[in-house]
């Protein structure tokens, strides 16, 4: 199963706004709780930039899998300001092939910021169009089988 968990934080290390870190199954992206909302998202699209060039995330799109090698679409994820994203939803998104669009409410601070990634991260990740190599095995979206003891 996918977990994406966004958090506010106030330990990240000096002079960063976002970090990205990466385990089997889950993602974690800890953003800079008392900076400005514009600054951490400059800095995220940083992060998730060099993120997605090495990591191995897929996207399903259609009948084609699409990568960071993909040729003319590499995977890419966009963080967007947009004033007509209702403050009270925070964030949206919109997929296409080989690119995700998550809009934002500029007028949300990283608290709130976080809280509507998750929310639409967590439906994004419903659709079922994502997977992650991680050690050598698919980790997507269905449910993980249970152990017996």
């Amino acid at each position: 199963m996918l977990d994406v968990a966004y958090e506010a934080v106030e330990d990240l290390t000096p002079g960063h706004l976002a970090d990205i870190a990466e385990d089997r199954g889950t993602v974690r992206v800890r953003l800079a709780k008392n900076a400005p909302l514009a600054d951490v998202v400059r800095q995220l699209n940083c992060e998730v930039d060099q993120f997605m060039a090495t990591s191995h995330w897929f996207q399903l799109w259609k009948d084609e899998i699409v990568s960071r090698d993909t040729p003319g679409r590499p995977l890419r994820v966009r963080y967007i300001f947009r004033p007509w994203v209702p403050r009270d939803i925070g964030a949206g998104v919109a997929e296409d092939r080989g690119t995700v669009r998550f809009y934002i409410c500029p007028d949300l601070d990283p608290e709130q910021f976080a809280a509507a990634m998750n929310a639409a991260t967590k439906d994004f990740l419903a659709g079922g169009h994502w997977f992650q190599l991680y050690g050598g095995e698919i980790i997507d979206n269905s449910p993980e089988p249970m152990s017996r003891i």
